[in-house]
């Protein structure tokens, strides 16, 4: 990392807004930190540019003949044919076909193709569309000109970069959010997960004073709800050298949950109340309402005062007598569905339900089959009961009969966390769970910033790396495994025995490497090999090399394939030549594989398969 850099700039790349802060290096010294956030300037309308905190993650892709270039100019003169921030959000709220919304959760999506045009997912051909992973540079993108507009004076490829990714991105998401953060011209990067950031938010708003909110032996509860996901994190306190120390226990699976689903739940309650008065939505209406559920939702939840707030769902033509149909969303119906549907009180011992829910499909997305995040976090922590024994400084700190890890602190992060309402129903479930089994009830570590807090603490992250400050130990968030097919006879009717081989255990630091010397495998040269890859959040003992003959259906998840593809150069295609596979946690936070020839100094990266549907990506994993 460039230690010339003038700033440490932290980006939130979010499934609903990014966010853009800063910190001053030279004029901050240890806790007393010089920061501030990007006010970024974007269309807010046909030739009118505004500078706001927050630039919504949308993407309008307008017919040639809507906007002239003048419409869509911008202070640095980029000459585009594509509208990114407020004014996308409001435009395509109307015509949500020309709309690209969600490019993150599109982004680690394993079922498609995430550098293929596949976004609106459903315009009609003459739109053109772009890939999620087009989207999401185009954001970046945007962020990086408002920098440089900014900051003459301090040239973006020259700061320290920091960009947030969801705790449980698996490392095909995780490569291709990097992909998109170079494509867009980020030089010095770093890749952080959210929890973490909006962790590291909290101890610089605090000014010091976190040391006096939590002890030794604390473990902090991260919940972050934002737009696309439900992501979970535990993150241990711990005294090193008289010091308090954080270190992250645990993540939990990746949920595709948050405030999307919300908003289509509240479109098709909208729907349902106007089909009772006779009036009839299609499918293309739905989304546009969905649009504006999402902004009478935001609008009521910022505003206590607000009781009600008009939507407008835009006729289809002039064979609607009437044109446009106007309701409205009320503050009761927003908590109700909200609190009730999303945030229900439930037993610990409550498994996330696995019925398909028809109303949460319509987009595409793999979206969580159980909507109720409370089952969620249950299960979360239900699956990590025994993780603090396996930490040094923890043993003996949870109850040996606990039926689930037992926090003692929660923060909150995420847009949908606003409502004052849900925090206390997640804090009365959670606390309900803990009264029950003999615990004091967790505390609520007060004073985060919702919508800016994943930003400020990025940036405070790159700025605390090069030791100026506390850092959370972390390492990779799962134990990496690669599926190895034993060499039985061909039985009818029946596959061979699979195993799995830990490739990087859980905890490995950035920049660390490890090679599996022991286990020899044989790639085809010339053509693509495919590798079945798993990932584990609860085994955390397994070292490199460990090899797994049978696991049960919690402990291992199938993620995307691995494929190698060795080049035939100097050997006849179709050869089989004898390799070790060495993996690799890079600088920046990404898992890289490589194929190493037995005897041999050449390396061939192995490279997550972005293109294929995993073989197993929505079933169980087999105990074999």
């Amino acid at each position: 990392m460039d230690h010339q850099a003038k700033y440490s700039i932290g980006i939130d790349l979010g499934t609903t807004h990014c966010a853009l802060s800063w910190v001053d290096k030279a004029a901050s010294d240890g806790e007393k930190v010089v920061q501030g956030v990007l006010d970024i300037p974007q269309l807010t309308g046909p030739a009118s540019v505004e500078a706001k905190p927050l630039l919504p993650s949308f993407l309008y892709l307008p017919h040639e003949s809507e906007l002239t270039a003048v419409d869509m100019a911008l202070p640095w003169g980029a000459q585009q044919d594509f509208v990114v921030g407020e004014m996308a959000r409001t435009r395509g709220a109307a015509t949500p076909i020309r709309l690209v919304s969600s490019a993150k959760s599109w982004l680690c999506h394993p079922g498609v193709d995430r550098r293929s045009p596949l976004l609106p997912a459903d315009a009609p051909p003459e739109v053109h569309r772009v890939s999620p992973l087009t989207a999401s540079i185009r954001y970046l993108s945007h962020l990086r000109w408002a920098w440089e507009q900014a900051h003459p004076e301090a040239p973006f490829d020259a700061q320290d970069i920091t960009v947030t990714i969801p705790a449980s991105f698996d490392p095909a998401a995780r490569e291709l959010t990097a992909e998109a953060c170079k494509a867009a011209g980020f030089h010095n990067l770093t890749l952080l997960e959210e929890p973490q950031a909006a962790l590291y938010s909290w101890i610089q708003a605090s000014g010091g004073d976190w040391r006096k909110q939590v002890s030794n032996g604390d473990v902090i509860l991260v919940v972050d709800v934002g737009g696309g996901t439900t992501d979970l994190s535990l993150i241990a306190v711990l005294e090193k050298d008289g010091n308090l120390a954080l270190q992250r226990v645990a993540v939990g699976e990746h949920i595709l949950l948050g405030g999307d689903n919300m908003d289509l739940a509240l479109a098709y309650g909208v729907a349902r109340k106007l089909a009772q008065e006779g009036r009839q939505l299609d499918a293309w209406q739905t989304r546009a309402l969905a649009h504006g559920c999402r902004a009478a939702k935001e609008q009521l939840l910022a505003d206590e005062s607000l009781q009600a707030v008009p939507v407008v769902v835009p006729s289809r033509g002039s064979r609607l007598i009437g044109g446009s149909i106007r309701t409205e969303v009320t503050r009761a119906e927003v908590l109700a569905m909200l609190v009730e549907g999303f945030f229900p009180k439930v037993a610990v011992s409550d498994k996330p339900l696995t019925r398909a829910r028809g109303a949460l499909t319509q987009l595409g997305l793999p979206y969580a089959q159980d909507a109720a995040v409370t089952r969620h976090l249950a299960a979360f922590l239900s699956r990590q009961a025994g993780a603090t024994e396996q930490i040094e400084g923890l043993q003996g700190t949870q109850p040996a009969d606990a039926s689930f890890l037992h926090p003692t602190a929660i923060l909150f992060n995420g847009g949908v966390l606003k409502a004052a309402q849900i925090e206390q129903r997640i804090l009365e479930v959670v606390n309900g769970w803990l009264v029950a089994e003999g615990a004091q009830p967790a505390r609520l570590l007060e004073g985060a910033n919702l919508d800016l807090a994943v930003a400020r603490g990025a940036a405070y992250y790159g700025h605390v790396r090069q030791g100026r400050g506390v850092r959370i130990r972390g390492g990779t968030a799962q134990s990496n495994y690669v599926g190895v097919e034993s060499n039985m006879p061909a039985i009818p009717g029946m596959e061979p025995p699979i195993s799995a081989l830990c490739l990087a255990p859980f905890g490995m630091e950035e920049g660390t490497e490890v090679a599996l010397d022991a286990q020899e495998f044989g790639l085809v040269v010339g053509e693509p090999v495919r590798l079945r890859f798993f990932g584990s959040s609860v085994r955390r003992s397994d070292a490199v090399g460990t090899m797994l003959d049978f696991w049960g259906p919690e402990e291992l998840v199938e993620l995307q394939e691995i494929e190698a593809h060795l080049p035939a150069e100097g050997r006849a295609s179709g050869e089989v030549v004898p390799v070790t596979l060495h993996a690799r946690v890079t600088d920046i936070g990404t898992l890289e594989l490589n194929a190493v020839p037995v005897g041999g100094s050449e390396r061939w990266k192995v490279e997550f398969d972005v293109r294929a549907e995993p073989t197993a990506a929505d079933a169980e994993p087999a105990a074999y």
